[in-house]
C-alpha cells in the first residue's frame, strides 16, 4: 500500500473520529456515532498494518486476533454497572503501550548511536522501518525525539498506575477513601521535580537509566495521586485519565511520526480534559482541587442531621402515583446495580398511559461514569425527549407532585446548599425535596458511596421505599394497572 493511499486513509479515519465525537453529544445520534468510530478505527488499523515499512505480519495478525477475541469476550460479559471500571482498565493499556513504545524508541536510538560510533555506516543505511527513520534524523531531531519519548513514557506511566487504582476503587477492590502517605502533596511534587531533573540528564546523554528511573517515579505519582482522591470524585478521575491516555497516544504519534495517532491522541486528550472541566463545574469544584486535594476537605464540623427516616410500602407509593399529575424520576448508581432500568421504563410507560407527565432528571455526575444513566435509560427504551439534564429541570421541582429517587445520594443531597462545612458544599444538586412528595428507593439506611449523610431522607415530605430497586419497582408495578 503506497504512502499516498495510507495518508488518504488516515485523513478519512480522522474525519470519522471527529464525526464520532460530535455524534456522541446527543442520544439520537450516538448509535450512528459509534459506527463512525468503528469504521474509522478499522480503516486506521488496515492502513497501518499494510502500509510501507511494516513487517512481521504473522505476529501482527495473531495479536489482532487475540485482541479482537478478548474485546468481544469482555463486551459480551461486562455489565453496564461494571463499565466505569472497564473504561479505567482500558486506559491503563494505553498508558502501558506508551511506556513500551518509548522504551523501544530509546533502545533503537542507543543501537544506532553504537553503530555510528563503530563507524558501521553500511549497517545504519540498511535499517528500515522506525529504526530507518531514526537513523536519518539530524542531532536536533534526535533531541526532539528524546523529549517526545520522555514525555510519552512519563504520561503513560502515570496513566497506567493511576488507571489501575481507579479500577480498583470503582470495583471495590481498593478502599474508596482518600489515602495519602505522610507528606502527601510534597511527595508528588518532589517526584515531579526529580523527573524534570532526570529529563535534563537524559537530554545531556547521561544514559537510559534516567528514563527508567523517571518511569519508576511516574508510576509512583500515578499510584499516589489517585489513591489520594476519594471515591465520589472517581467519575472526574476516569475522565481525567481518559485525557491522559490521549496525550500519551499523541506523544507516541510524534515519536513514531504517525500523523493519525497524533490527531486521535489530541482529540481524546482535549475531549477528556473538556469533559473533566464540565464535570468539575457541575460539582462546583476546581479541577486542581479534585486532582490534588481529593474529596472530603471540610473547614469545620458538619451540620447534625436530626429526625428519623420514615418508611413506606408499595401500596402507599402506588396510591400517591395514582393521585399525581406530574412525576420526576431521578436515577442513580443504585438503579444500575439493581439492573432496574427495565422496571423503571415499564413504570414510566404505565404512568404516561394514564395521562401523567413523567420526566427524568439527570445530574452530570450521576453514576460512576459520564452519561451512565443516559445509556441505561436508552437501553431500556425510555424516550429521549423526557430525559432532561439538571439545568433544564431543576426549577420544575416546586410544581411537581412526586419525585422518585432511585439509588441516588450525593446528587440529591440538600447539605450541598444548607451546610457550608459539608464535603459537597456548593455542589449543584437536583432539588427534589422541593416537590410535594419524595420517595427514595434505597437498599437500607447507609450513607452511600461517598459516606456523606443525606438530610433529604429525614425531611417531612420524604418517605423511604426500602429494598432492592428492581424488586421494589416490580412489586410497585403489580399495584399499577397497565
Amino acid at each position: 500500500m503506497s504512502i499516498g493511499i495510507v495518508s488518504g486513509a488516515y485523513i478519512a479515519a480522522a474525519i470519522l473520529f471527529i464525526l464520532s465525537l460530535g455524534g456522541l453529544s446527543g442520544q439520537e445520534s450516538a448509535k450512528r456515532a459509534v459506527w463512525y468510530g468503528i469504521v474509522g478505527m478499522a480503516l486506521a488499523v488496515v492502513a497501518t498494518v499494510f502500509g510501507p515499512g511494516m513487517g512481521n505480519y504473522l505476529v501482527i495478525l495473531v495479536m489482532i486476533g487475540v485482541g479482537a477475541f478478548v474485546g468481544q469476550y469482555l463486551a459480551a460479559k461486562v455489565e453496564m454497572t461494571e463499565m466505569p471500571q472497564l473504561v479505567a482498565a482500558l486506559h491503563s493499556f494505553v498508558g502501558l503501550a506508551a511506556v513500551f513504545i518509548g522504551f523501544n524508541a530509546d533502545i533503537e536510538m542507543g543501537r544506532i548511536a553504537a553503530m555510528l560510533a563503530a563507524g558501521d555506516q553500511a549497517a545504519v543505511d540498511a535499517l528500515t522501518g522506525f529504526a530507518g527513520k531514526v537513523a536519518h534524523k539530524t542531532p536536533v531531531e534526535i533531541g526532539i525525539l528524546k523529549v517526545e519519548v520522555f514525555l510519552g513514557v512519563f504520561i503513560g506511566a502515570v496513566t497506567f498506575t493511576g488507571s489501575i487504582i481507579a479500577f480498583g476503587k470503582l470495583a471495590g477492590k481498593v478502599d474508596g477513601k482518600a489515602t495519602k502517605l505522610p507528606g502527601g502533596h510534597l511527595l508528588n511534587a518532589s517526584a515531579a521535580a526529580l523527573s524534570v531533573l532526570l529529563l535534563v540528564m537524559y537530554m545531556s546523554g547521561a544514559g537510559s537509566w534516567t528514563l527508567y528511573a523517571m518511569t519508576l517515579l511516574a508510576l509512583f505519582i500515578g499510584y499516589h495521586l489517585i489513591m489520594g482522591i476519594g471515591g465520589a470524585d472517581m467519575p472526574v478521575v476516569v475522565s481525567m485519565l481518559n485525557s491522559y491516555s490521549g496525550w500519551a497516544a499523541a506523544a507516541i504519534g510524534f515519536s513514531l511520526s504517525n500523523d493519525l495517532l497524533i490527531v486521535v491522541g489530541a482529540l481524546v486528550g482535549s475531549s477528556g480534559a473538556i469533559l473533566s472541566y464540565i464535570m468539575c463545574k457541575a460539582m462546583n469544584r476546581s479541577f486542581i482541587s479534585v486532582i490534588l486535594g481529593g474529596f472530603g476537605n471540610t473547614t469545620g464540623p458538619q451540620m447534625e442531621v436530626t429526625g428519623e427516616q420514615i418508611a413506606i410500602d408499595s401500596d402507599g407509593v402506588a396510591a400517591a402515583l395514582e393521585d399525581a399529575d406530574s412525576i420526576i424520576i431521578i436515577p442513580g448508581y443504585g438503579m444500575a446495580v439493581a439492573q432496574a432500568q427495565q422496571s423503571v421504563s415499564e413504570l414510566t410507560k404505565r404512568l404516561r398511559a394514564k395521562g401523567k407527565t413523567v420526566r427524568f432528571a439527570i445530574h452530570p455526575v450521576a453514576g460512576r461514569l459520564p452519561g451512565h444513566m443516559n445509556v441505561l435509560l436508552a437501553e431500556a427504551k425510555v424516550p429521549y425527549d423526557i430525559v432532561l439534564e439538571m439545568d433544564e429541570i431543576n426549577e420544575d421541582f416546586p410544581n411537581t407532585d412526586v419525585a422518585i429517587v432511585i439509588g441516588s445520594n450525593d446528587i440529591v443531597n440538600p447539605a450541598a446548599q444548607e451546610d457550608p462545612n459539608s464535603p459537597i458544599a456548593g455542589m449543584p444538586v437536583l432539588e427534589c425535596w422541593k416537590a410535594k412528595q419524595v420517595f427514595v428507593s434505597k437498599r437500607g439506611q447507609g450513607t452511600g458511596y461517598s459516606g456523606i449523610e443525606n438530610p433529604l431522607f429525614y425531611k417531612e415530605n420524604t418517605r423511604m421505599f426500602y429494598g432492592d430497586a428492581k424488586k421494589s419497582l416490580d412489586e410497585l408495578l403489580t399495584k399499577i394497572a397497565p
